[in-house]
């Protein structure tokens, strides 16, 4: 760690956008030695890098201590273990981390997971599109598991992964705090927020994150973790008619057609149970009729029954009439 110390003045003239950043971190010692360094090693350092260690039972609080101890600009904020713990902890942990921030003259703020790993111009680069796109609100790069191609072209590069979101500071202030939801997708809920206040996102495909370790991984095996990613979209606010095109077009994906039927098993599930959604109704309809416009534009011009059906699901979203089990 000692050969990665550095001063004040090696993070950038001061005419250079500054931005701080946080990280929520649940016992990843084997990870975050990574993440430090791929952070300390930027051409652009952070104003502040908030590690929030949220009830860490590991050497994960001694590493980023450590850290400290090198970069007076890195902060370690300690919370007390949780009994319970489900996705929604993340959220807590990330606004726990924004509510420490001790410095004041920043204009962006970024989330940063404690298993990534990312080349030394990766926050640079970023800023620029922020830089060049006044409208840009919030943005990152594509974050990929160890072993995956690393050339995808993601169909929906609109929502960026709560791994790294990176958010313009009045954007960040204007959203009023994250959505925590126990069944996960806190990161879709933020872009779509965002956009509803009119700011765009983007998801920058050509900036490749490493992720060190699966996501989204739980007990039960894989056909438990794709029930678990339909109930997730259910809670989310997901529309029926969107549901199973994604589901569709989720068939040749490993595990091939089980996977998907899971997927979609555990969506329809969920809405026979009536599951509470957790977002607000004004983002819930906006979400629907963001998905309806996708399935549409799927469809091309073509007048197929499918897109009938479509075009009623489009409009009875966006005639703020409740949908089914909402």
């Amino acid at each position: 760690m000692d050969s990665y110390i550095m001063t004040r003045s090696e993070m950038g003239t001061p005419n250079q956008p500054a931005y701080v950043l946080i990280t929520p971190v649940k016992d990843e010692e084997a990870l975050i030695g990574e993440t430090i360094a791929s952070v300390i090693s930027q051409s652009i350092l952070p104003l502040q890098w908030v590690i929030v260690c949220d009830g860490c039972t590991d050497r994960t609080e001694e590493i980023v201590r450590a850290a400290t101890e090198c970069c007076s600009w890195i902060r370690l904020i300690c919370l007390p273990q949780r009994a319970e713990r489900s996705f929604a902890a993340v959220v807590h942990a990330a606004e726990a981390g924004a509510l420490a921030i001790t410095v004041k003259d920043y204009h962006y703020i970024g989330l940063l997971d404690a298993d990534l790993r990312f080349g030394p111009d990766y926050f640079e680069r970023v800023i620029e599109r922020f830089e060049t796109n006044p409208r840009l609100g919030l943005g990152g790069g594509m974050v990929v598991d160890l072993g995956q191609p690393k050339d995808r072209s993601p169909r929906n590069r609109l929502n960026v992964p709560g791994a790294a979101q990176f958010f313009r500071r009045k954007c960040f202030e204007d959203l009023g705090g994250l959505i925590a939801i126990p069944e996960g997708g806190w990161d879709t809920l933020t872009c779509i927020q965002a956009r509803m206040l009119g700011y765009e996102t983007r998801l920058f495909t050509d900036l490749v994150i490493d992720h060190l370790k699966p996501r989204n991984i739980s007990k039960g095996g894989m056909l438990r973790r794709m029930w678990q990613m339909g109930v997730r979209d259910y809670a989310l606010g997901y529309h029926p008619v969107f549901e199973v095109f994604k589901c569709t077009g989720r068939l040749a994906k490993y595990p091939p057609v089980v996977g998907a039927v899971a997927w979609l098993a555990g969506y329809l599930a969920a809405n026979l149970m009536r599951r509470k959604r957790l977002i607000p109704h004004n983002m819930l309809r906006f979400s629907e009729a963001e998905q309806l416009g996708r399935v549409k534009r799927a469809c091309g011009l073509s007048r197929s029954v499918a897109c009938q059906f479509v075009d009623g699901a489009h409009m009875h979203a966006n005639s703020g009439q409740p949908t089914t089990g909402a």
